[in-house]
């Protein structure tokens, strides 16, 4: 559940990071339009008047007056050089001081020395 949260919570911040809360907002304020639309025109019409823009909604309109009003962030655009150092690292590989072999043992379980079912059981699935 606190992974589900924070996954959640990480979108969220996301979309207010980069602007596109507005986009869902919108996208909200015209599903709305458009179900109130097709309750009283036919479908092409009320995609024409939802997404015309000519009968705007009182969301809509209030999402327009808030990213007018939006204070926007300048940031600086300074230009600074990094300097990167190289140096030579010497890497040493030597072999194990003690090596010893593993015994060879069976590759087939125990558990697993029983005979298939006789007939096959059926998949749910077919």
């Amino acid at each position: 559940m606190r992974r589900i949260l924070s996954h959640a919570l990480l979108i969220v911040a996301v979309l207010a990071a980069t602007g596109s809360h507005w986009l869902v907002l919108q996208s909200v304020a015209w599903t709305g339009m458009l179900a109130n639309n097709l309750q009283t025109r036919s479908f092409s019409e009320a995609v024409d008047r939802t997404f015309s823009g000519e009968h705007p909604c009182s969301l809509c309109k209030q999402i327009s007056k808030a990213k007018s009003t939006e204070k926007k962030t300048k940031f600086s655009t300074q230009l600074v050089r990094l300097e990167c150092v190289w140096q030579v690292q010497t890497i040493v590989l030597s072999a194990p001081t003690d090596f010893r072999l593993l015994p060879i043992t069976s590759a087939t379980p125990r558990g697993f020395r029983q005979s298939p079912p006789v007939p096959p059981p059926r998949s749910f699935l077919a």
